[in-house]
């Protein structure tokens, strides 16, 4: 299977600086869309890669939600997930690794994945970083390196 991004691609993306607009809380209040709640935000990073923040909670279960990170990937439609942020809502199984849990878990995009022909974010991590959906969006923005335009703080749970 072809690898979209190496692994040193993945960390250069994750570390290119991505300026926030002053105005990205009001941006990414979450509207209505088929049985959850979706929000989307646009952010060009330092090296002209084109990111998004995707932000999706469902509306009957307050751990059912996921913060992601992803690009575009150059010369091509294709949307890239860098990491993404998941609550408590169901069991994830690394199948490489064989490992089973139930907790809130981060996917991270890796290159061996890729290669098995799996989806680039297959493989997560157990976190006890964040215990909601404000809390997820706070890594994520901290994580992939997004920065405030206009100085103020980013964390949401202030």
């Amino acid at each position: 299977m072809r690898v979209a991004l190496s692994e040193s691609e993945i960390n250069l993306l994750m570390m290119e600086r991505k300026v926030l607009p002053g105005n990205w809380s009001t941006l990414i209040r979450l509207k209505p869309k088929r049985g959850h709640f979706e929000r989307q935000l646009k952010v060009t990073g330092d090296n002209a890669n084109e990111f998004a923040l995707i932000l999706r909670k469902s509306m009957s279960n307050e751990f059912d939600f996921s913060v992601i990170i992803a690009v575009r990937l150059h010369n091509s439609n294709r949307v890239f997930r860098l990491r993404r942020y998941n609550g408590l809502s169901h069991i994830h199984t690394n199948r490489i690794e064989c490992e089973t849990f139930h907790d809130y878990h981060i996917h991270i995009a890796t290159e061996r994945y890729q290669k098995l022909g799996m989806r680039e974010d297959s493989y997560a991590i157990r976190t006890d970083r964040y215990l909601n959906f404000e809390g997820a969006i706070d890594c994520a923005i901290s994580d992939a390196t997004f920065v405030p335009s206009d100085g103020k703080q980013l964390t949401l749970l202030s």
